[in-house]
């Protein structure tokens, strides 16, 4: 039997370069090579891709059998690349467009999750040309409705790439400039003091499944980029020391939130507990980390699906989910 020529998408134009690099790296090397022909497909940080493999019209064949992106952020995670992708009629593992560009913005993303019922932090969105032409006024409408300390996000960003924690005044400008250096709006949401950070992986498509979670204690003061992908002194504790019925809450939540934003194929969903125990979601992402120390396989390595199983899986689905879109009707007639 012939290998899958599997096409691995990475880098980026995107803050999160540096991170598909490192997820990029996990992948191509857990892949079982006695199944798959593995094409690594590198995009510079200027956008410029290595080889031009995959070609937006479909009567030219690029040779691949699947896609596997392996990007972070803008241009990769944001619908952008799942377009070109559909454009070229391949199969391709992850969420669709849609899902995609609504995950990756974190005020649609939101609104879907108050749309489905999932309970959320107080938010605020603030766009660019409010925070420059009335900054006084937004300072003052945050600190009314969301009071200190507060979290401030770029709103089409992860991996913690911009996000700063601020606990006054004085650090709300500076936090505010960062987060809109990399994006045109920003979300705000209300800190939550003595929280914990508990994470859930979803598998599947039209009937996904949710891993054990997890619970993350960050070697700084929240889990930012550094905590992330570079220090090792965060603590990853696998299964998070939860309560029977929050294990259950949090992974119906998860569950829910990969469906309310119609996603497919993989997500990690982040979640806080509050002082009381109580669990409130806080964002999905539908291309998680995959590097040694990434949360999404080591949930499912716990639960008992191994990293090059996990792969395997995702590469299925993908192929599942294109021969479903391929059976639809494409004209009238």
């Amino acid at each position: 039997m012939p290998k899958l020529k599997v096409g691995i998408i990475y880098g980026g134009r995107s803050g999160e370069h540096e991170v598909s690099l490192l997820s990029a790296e996990s992948v191509i090397k857990a892949l079982d090579k006695e199944k798959y022909e593995i094409i690594p497909i590198k995009i510079d940080k200027d956008g410029r891709w290595a080889d031009q493999i995959i070609q937006p019209d479909p009567t030219r064949s690029s040779g691949l059998d699947v896609v596997f992106p392996v990007l972070h952020g803008p241009y990769g995670e944001d619908g952008t690349m799942q377009g070109l992708l559909e454009l070229a009629n391949l199969p391709y593992v992850g969420a669709g467009v849609a899902a995609s560009a609504v995950s990756m913005d974190k005020t649609f993303m939101r609104n879907l999750f108050q749309q489905a019922g999932l309970p959320l932090l107080p938010w605020e969105v603030v766009f660019g040309y409010e925070w420059r032409s009335a900054a006084e006024q937004v300072v003052r409408r945050l600190e009314d409705s969301l009071g200190y300390p507060m979290f401030v996000k770029p709103a089409n960003l992860g991996s913690s790439v911009g996000v700063s924690k601020v606990k006054s005044r004085q650090e709300l400008a500076p936090a505010m400039e960062l987060a809109l250096s990399y994006d045109r709006k920003v979300v705000v949401e209300q800190g939550l003091e003595g929280g914990r950070e508990v994470e859930c992986s979803v598998l599947g498509h039209n009937h996904p499944q949710a891993s054990i979670p997890g619970e993350i204690i960050p070697a700084n003061e929240f889990y930012d980029y550094e905590a992330k992908y570079i220090s090792e002194d965060s603590e990853l504790i696998i299964p998070a020391p939860l309560t029977e019925q929050q294990t259950k809450t949090v992974q119906d939540y998860a569950v829910r939130a990969f469906q309310a934003v119609d996603c497919s194929g993989l997500a990690r969903v982040d979640f806080f507990v509050d002082r009381e125990g109580k669990v409130l979601i806080n964002e999905i992402n539908t291309i998680p980390g995959f590097t040694k120390i990434s949360m999404y396989p080591k949930l499912w390595e716990h639960t008992g699906l191994s990293y090059s199983a996990l792969l395997d899986r995702l590469i299925e689905i993908a192929l599942e989910r294109h021969r479903e879109r391929q059976a639809l009707r494409t004209s009238y007639y």
